[in-house]
This record gives C-alpha cells, structure tokens and sequence, in this order.
C-alpha cells in the first residue's frame, strides 16, 4: 500500500512540473471556485459543441447537375456544331439579324406576353426575388425578351419586314424526358412588321430548309389556325359550351383550364380528353372572313413549296400570344411522332407589352431534340478541318523556338498540329502520322542553336533542313498554296 501511494504522489508531482505556471494556476483557482469552473466548462463544451454543428451544415458537393439539366460533352459536339454551322448559313442566307437577350428578364413580361393559366407561367417559371427586391424569372422561351428588346430599342422605325434570329438556353420546370430539360437550347427565328401570308410560308420553309440541311427528312408539318380577336371570342364561347357538357369526362388540370384558358384542352395528351377534344368545334369552321383568306393563301404557298403538311384542328399551341397561324415541326422516323419545334403568328404580342400594333410570326427549334434526331437517321455530323503540318520538337529551347513558329503558322492561315506535352521524338511523330498531315517540322536542340527546321515531306518521304525565316515559303510550295499580295491570291 505505502508503494501505491508513493506512486500516486509521483505523478502526480509530475504533472503538475508539466503544466506551465499559467495553466496550473487555472487550475488550482478553478479547484477553490468551483461554480465558476463549471462556467467555464460550459462555455468549453458549448464551443465545442458549435464546431461539431458547423461541421455537420456543411453539405457534400453533388458532383453532378441539377435535375433535368445535363452536360454537353466533347463526343456529342461534333452534330452540335453542325447545327451551328447550319443554323449561322441560313439565317444569314434568309437576310436575319442576330440578336442576344439576357436570360433573366423581370417576370411580368411573361406574364402578361405568354398569359397566365398556361403551363409554362403557373407551373414551369423559375421565378425569384433578387437582392434588390425586383421579381425575375429565367426565360422560359425567347420570343418575349426578343419583342421587350424590339420596342425598347426602337426598332419600330427600321424598314420592315425586321428579321432577328436567336439561338440561347431556356429553363422550364417541367418533368424532364428524352430530347427535353429543364435548361434546354432553342434557335429561334422571327419576323416583324408584315401580316402578309407569304412570311408565314417563309418561315416554314426556312424551317425545313434547316432540317433538311442536318439530314432530317421525314418530317411534317402540323398547320392549323386559332383565328384572331374578331373572331376568336364567339368560338371560344362555343368551345367552352362544348367542353361544359363533357366536363366529367375531362382530366383535372383540364376541368381548370375550361375556367380560363379551354383553348389548351385541345392540346392536352390525356387519352380521355383527346377523345373528348376529337369531336369539339374546329377553329377552321368559325373564322372570320380575313383570317379563312389568311389561311387558305398560306395552304395555297405551302402547295407551291411541295412543303409536307397536314393540317391538324386540335393544334393550338401553349402560349397566349399566338393568333392565326400555328405550326408544329414533326419528325416521323419509326412511326413515331416527335415535335422538333413549333411556332406561329403572333400580331398582338408586341401592343399588349407596351409597343405600337405589330404583326409578327416566328418559330423555334429544341436543339437536343434536333441533335437526338440527327443521331438516331445517322445524319452527317461536324467534319472540322483537318491540319496539314505538324510539328515536332525535342528539348527546351526546341519547344520556344516551336511556340514562335506555331503563331507565325497561325498567322498565315496555315492549319498546324502540335503535341508539345510529348517528350518523345518517336511518340510526336506516330501522332503526325495518324493525323494524316503532310508536312511534318521537326526542331531538336541542334536545330534550335542554328535557327534551323527538318522539312519533312510525309508524302514523299523526302527532307531537307531550311532557315527558320524561310519554313513558310517552303511549305506553301509543298502544299501547294500562292502566295497572296495585296489581298488577292494570285
């Protein structure tokens, strides 16, 4: 017993020789006050406790997009920038202006463009107060900025018929599906300024021009008209008449959209209201005598155009500003109805925003749903062009005088290759080989001292060793390209 003791005073003597005269006076006065330790002890754990609950907030990065939104990878470029490559010939082509709006613009331009009681500003906006308290939303199509755009920067004085094409993303909540995201790519094309049908065929036939150039045949167009002011407000009487006796046959969101908007449940893709839909009245029956004009002289260009179409008197669009005219773009491989995009006129859109009377039409495309297509017909995608000259360095200095002759190349119009990461001569140059180029310049260190290139002839097998200052004189020659003076190649 007398050893255990003698022990314990041991260590403890020890660790009170460790502990510094501050922390052991920290000690022994919380040893004579101990509510104060306690105190202190709390306020210990309560830090602690704090750190821990920081620690537990801090949320795991998601390494992946949000939901309904996707990445376009390097692989599925090559049909992507065909239909740039595309899209930039023909709007050119059609005498369009581009024009680039903000993806956020203030929410009551949707609301009171694309109306409320449509899907898209009930359910699908992504609307959200800034820090400076305005009400914003992510655009949810293009058209809308595009006519904010027309009558805030005057436009309306420009010689009509004004052109203006787009091409950006848009956001709608909505449930995604294949072709279709929540931030999805739309080109769009609009012309202001003339009511005349002939625009409306125009723009039809751009459309198909377009598809047609990316490799998408079978398609078809959906034509119908909804009429305009005059005439639109006694067949919606009519229609709504029709939809109240069979209302319990109708899906919910149907029944709400009889109330302020039955225009759309002619659209809706529920079986049973399809079948209710089939037997309503059909626009094409009640329309006033400038609209039925309208439409049987867009018919008529349409027939001149030998423009597959087939008109469809449930088509009506979910947006409010449309009028007369409306169209969707089918594709039909496989049996399968697919609609690529859609448009129509919209004559009123411009005045119920603030603007001066403005006849309008226009259409978009869904790039994804367009690049799925181009997939699944095997369609030709992007060939970019392809180098004619490689070049080949070993060494450090090699690889300095390598990056001047590299922008000295750039320079001439002269499409080069290079893999300056490659430390080996043999590797550099297995890779000019499957890159097929013609010309491959070689510098290793003897080279760069003497401001010299190895010109090799990849055809021929041949090579020689020329002054750096002349390498661009003699690959024009091997390549075959003259010399350009003042401007003009000769």
């Amino acid at each position: 017993m007398p050893r255990k003791k003698a022990a314990k005073k041991s260590r403890k003597a020890a660790v009170k020789r460790k502990l510094s005269g501050k922390k052991y006076a920290r000690k022994k006065f919380a040893k004579k006050n101990p509510r104060k330790r306690t105190a202190a002890a709390k306020a210990t754990n309560k830090k602690s406790s704090g750190a821990v609950n920081q620690s537990q907030v801090v949320e795991p990065i998601l390494l992946q997009p949000p939901r309904g939104m996707k990445d376009i990878l390097p692989g599925e470029q090559e049909y992507w920038n065909r239909i740039r490559q595309v899209l930039d010939k023909s709007y050119m082509r059609y005498g369009f202006q581009r024009i680039d709006t903000p993806l956020v613009e203030f929410t009551n331009l949707f609301i009171r463009s694309i109306g409320e009681g449509t899907d898209v500003v009930d359910k699908e906006l992504y609307s959200f107060t800034t820090k400076g308290k305005d009400r914003v939303s992510l655009r949810p199509e293009l058209t809308a900025g595009i006519a904010r755009a027309y009558i805030q920067h005057g436009m309306n004085v420009l010689p009509k018929p004004i052109k203006l094409f787009s091409v950006g993303p848009v956001y709608r909540y909505d449930r995604p599906q294949e072709g279709r995201y929540r931030e999805h790519w739309q080109a769009n094309f609009d012309i202001f300024g003339e009511d005349d049908p002939v625009l409306d065929a125009q723009i039809m036939q751009l459309a198909y021009q377009v598809l047609t150039s990316l490799g998408i045949k079978n398609i078809q167009f959906q034509v119908n008209t909804i009429g305009c002011a005059d005439c639109r407000d006694g067949y919606v009487d009519m229609l709504t008449s029709y939809f109240e006796s069979k209302k319990n046959k109708l899906c919910r969101t149907c029944k709400d959209r009889l109330k302020n908007n039955p225009l759309r449940i002619l659209d809706c893709k529920e079986d049973k209201c399809v079948q209710v839909a089939t037997n309503a009245p059909q626009t094409v029956n009640h329309l006033c005598e400038g609209c039925r004009n309208h439409f049987k002289n867009l018919l008529e260009y349409l027939d001149e155009l030998e423009i597959p179409y087939m008109i469809n008197p449930q088509l009506v669009r979910g947006l409010d500003y449309y009028t007369r005219t409306v169209f969707e773009i089918w594709t039909l491989e496989d049996g399968k109805k697919k609609s690529l995009g859609g448009g129509g006129r919209y004559d009123n859109l411009i005045a119920n925003i603030g603007g001066e009377p403005t006849p309008a039409i226009g259409f978009g495309l869904g790039l994804e749903r367009v690049a799925l297509e181009m997939k699944k017909v095997k369609a030709k995608s992007y060939e970019p062009p392809k180098p004619k000259v490689f070049i080949a360095q070993l060494g450090n200095l090699a690889k300095k005088k390598s990056l001047n002759l590299f922008a000295t190349m750039e320079k001439s119009s002269i499409l080069v290759a290079e893999s300056f990461g490659r430390g080996s001569l043999k590797s550099q140059l297995r890779m000019a080989n499957k890159l097929g180029v013609e010309v491959t310049l070689i510098i290793g260190q003897k080279e760069a001292l003497d401001e010299t290139v190895i010109v090799k002839n990849m055809t021929t097998g041949t090579q020689e060793t020329v002054p750096i200052e002349k390498v661009i004189n003699v690959i024009k020659k091997i390549l075959k390209i003259k010399p350009v003076f003042n401007g003009k190649k000769n």
